[in-house]
């Protein structure tokens, strides 16, 4: 079980379209991991205080009540009891005592996961800048969303993925900066060219045996986990169309973005960012294709209207080049705890609570289903009435045709009286 400090919790951070679903697919299937698509509900909490507009009103009543009477520890302390019961509600039955929350945008609040659960681990899923941005791109011409880049990244109100692509990304590198027990980097690139290698060693970071084959997720497909996880209908949408990691992705990005998108990019994060990241050779490679040599610092100007527009619409401030701040006492004792025998026979649970557990899974499996079947039933009845409403239109365009002709007719005979003129 997870306790207040954060033992047992296992944070994967990134930005969006890093890969993050098909390292949580793999992970899942571990018999000690519990691990589904994205939770994102510490972000909730952390602007609960802020207190958005509710139709039975009130707003600024709450938002005085957390100012003036809730102190800030006192805050935290509920955030963690609410957050502790959500993790070990779905930790309860399951056999696991490892949970993975995969949110895409925790870099949000960075601060705040290291004050509320210090001793939590920390996973950086990196991946190629300009790969991540062709997969934002990919993604939404599938959905039939618009994504321009250059736009997005020049536009005058918050664009949120403008920010992934920027402030996440440079946040997110500075976070790990520094090397830390408590962390660990992945490069998705070397997930998907040795997966079972990557997998070994990322067991190994938790305090975990490798179990033989968990990187094969095709293989787990009808598990009750799969099932939870496939039925949010979140993430990598083409990922449960392959059966195991596959390097299409790897270095695509030239295939879906043009020279005019790679260099605006390039010029906004700067060459350091990437050498940082490890990436310098797709840089160059990017150099060589756009025939521009980018400069190591980034465009402050548009980084500076970025972090503007964020904060105007969320109130949200960061601290300038923060650093993963955790104490690291008892850190290889507890993964030495965790990996022995004694622990793994303690792990073992009554069957009755593993059924229940099962039961809980399956259920929250076919609510999200029903939902997403809901939604995309709302959304055929609407392009329904919009079709309806298209004929309509056109059976009285077509209705008027007859009496169109008898116009065109009379104007003409009037030419010809008038001279042709």
């Amino acid at each position: 079980m997870i306790d207040t400090q954060g033992n047992g919790l296992v944070f994967l951070l990134c930005i969006p379209r890093s890969g993050s679903s098909l390292s949580t697919v793999m992970l899942q299937n571990h018999s000690r991991i519990f691990a589904t698509q994205e939770m994102w509900f510490l972000m909730n909490l952390v602007d609960l205080s802020k207190a958005d507009s509710r139709a039975y009103g009130g707003s600024s009543i709450i938002r005085q009540f957390y100012q003036a009477m809730v102190s800030e520890d006192v805050f935290e302390k509920a955030c963690r009891s609410f957050a502790l019961e959500i993790y070990n509600g779905f930790l309860e039955g399951s056999g696991a005592d490892f949970i993975v929350d995969k949110s895409p945008r925790y870099y949000y609040m960075l601060e705040w996961l290291d004050r509320l659960f210090p001793q939590s681990r920390r996973i950086h899923l990196q991946r190629n800048p300009l790969s991540i941005a062709a997969s934002f791109k990919k993604v939404d011409r599938h959905t039939g969303e618009s994504f321009d880049l250059i736009q997005s990244l020049n536009h005058p109100k918050l664009h949120m993925k403008a920010i992934d692509l920027t402030l996440g990304l440079t946040r997110l590198n500075d976070y790990f900066a520094e090397p830390h027990p408590l962390a660990y980097e992945l490069k998705y690139e070397q997930l998907v060219m040795k997966p079972q290698e990557e997998m070994e060693k990322l067991c190994g970071f938790l305090g975990l045996s490798y179990e033989q084959g968990m990187e094969q997720y095709g293989q787990f497909v009808h598990s009750t986990k799969a099932d939870m996880f496939y039925s949010m209908g979140v993430g990598d949408p083409f990922l449960s169309s392959h059966q195991e990691a596959h390097q299409g992705s790897v270095n695509n990005w030239k295939n879906i973005l043009d020279r005019q998108e790679v260099e605006w990019y390039c010029r906004v994060l700067g060459a350091d960012l990437f050498e940082r990241m490890g990436y310098g050779e797709q840089l160059q490679e990017a150099e060589r294709w756009t025939g521009v040599q980018f400069q190591a610092e980034p465009d402050q100007e548009v980084l500076e209207r970025l972090q503007q527009q964020l904060t105007a619409a969320t109130d949200c401030r960061w601290q300038q080049n923060y650093r993963l701040r955790a104490p690291i006492d008892g850190v290889e004792n507890r993964a030495s705890l965790q990996s022995s025998p004694d622990s793994q026979e303690a792990a073992k649970i009554d069957p009755t609570l593993a059924a229940m557990a099962t039961i809980r899974q399956l259920q929250a499996a076919l609510r999200a289903a029903d939902q997403r079947l809901e939604r995309g039933y709302s959304e055929r009845e609407r392009l329904k009435k919009q079709l309806d409403s298209a004929q309509s239109k056109l059976k009285r365009i077509k209705s008027w045709i007859p009496f169109g002709h008898q116009i065109s007719a009379w104007a003409s005979q009037r030419k010809i009286v008038r001279g042709g003129k």
